[in-house]
């Protein structure tokens, strides 16, 4: 009859998982307080495929890859406003009172978000260059709700780095 491993000789003594409630986002450009983040979704990547045909066969390559938008949800403290920040940065593409639109160099933006440890390590680092604000939600009034308001933007990029 076989012996079972323990559990504790298959998993190394140093094993630490990344958590989700571990993290910072830092958005310089606008001064926008890291405490203010609620959720950021980590970054997503397509390549699109490029279909040889070659008689009764297909082969692919990589074609042009593409980075997806990432989803943030800011908490809205009464200041610093999270909902005049996201809107000053909104008015850097398009002025809606006078229907100017913005250079690209003005309101695209570098955002970094990083992965802390349980002792406050940065151990993951994200670099997303050239975003700008794809959508943005700036929730709603409830006279039957208790929970703190919140501003929810999709934010679109055009590259993206893990430093580490």
């Amino acid at each position: 009859m076989a012996t079972p491993f323990p559990v504790n000789t298959m998993l190394a003594d140093a094993y630490e998982p990344k958590r989700q409630n571990r993290f910072i986002f830092s958005f310089t450009d606008l001064s926008m307080p890291a405490f203010t983040c609620r959720t950021f979704s980590r970054p997503t990547y397509t390549a699109t495929p490029i279909v040889i045909d070659y008689l009764n066969q297909k082969r692919y390559l990589a074609g042009k890859g593409e980075w997806g938008t990432v989803e943030i949800a800011l908490n809205d403290p009464i200041a610093p406003s999270s909902a005049q920040k996201v809107m000053e940065w909104v008015r850097l593409q398009h002025e809606t009172i006078s229907g100017r639109d913005g250079y690209a160099a003005f309101y695209k933006k570098t955002i970094q978000l990083q992965a802390l440890d349980p002792v406050g390590a940065a151990v993951e680092e994200w670099e997303l260059k050239g975003c700008f604000c794809e959508s943005v939600n700036f929730g709603q009034y409830d006279m039957s709700a208790a929970e703190a308001m919140t501003v929810t933007m999709t934010v679109r990029m055009d590259s993206c780095i893990l430093k580490y």
